[in-house]
């Protein structure tokens, strides 16, 4: 089994940056499809971006495409979301997950995923 802790969230200023982490344990997640999830107050969690166990390819939502970028160091273990220009509608708790074996057609399926974190809080002030 894998275990996942999210950390890096925290109060910025709306046009600032944040790096999320996601920190592994229990066995290696190299080779795994990993994934970013967001819910923001009041709303359903939905997907922020992911990358693709084959290849590394990475994929964004559109809200997020060209301001957040997503990446996976092998050797620590660890995923991480850089965040830049952030807004107002980034806040949320942000989510990581993992899969071994998610085909991708279903990446931004939150339901697919089998391992998540316990999500870490984003709050942009305008």
């Amino acid at each position: 089994q894998v275990q996942l802790a999210e950390s890096g969230g925290r109060l910025v200023q709306a046009g600032g940056s944040l790096r999320l982490s996601c920190s592994a344990s229990g066995r290696t997640i190299s080779r795994d499809t990993m994934a970013w999830f967001r819910q923001p107050p009041g709303k359903e969690r939905e997907f922020v971006a992911a990358l693709f166990r084959n290849g590394g390819n990475t994929y964004y939502s559109d809200s997020v495409k060209g301001r957040f970028t997503i990446s996976r160091v092998n050797s620590e273990n660890t995923m991480y979301l850089q965040m830049n220009g952030l807004k107002p509608e980034d806040t949320a708790v942000y989510y990581c997950a993992t899969d071994q074996r998610i085909i991708l057609s279903s990446i931004r399926l939150a339901r697919e995923y089998d391992y998540w974190g316990q999500g870490t809080q984003v709050t942009v002030s305008s």
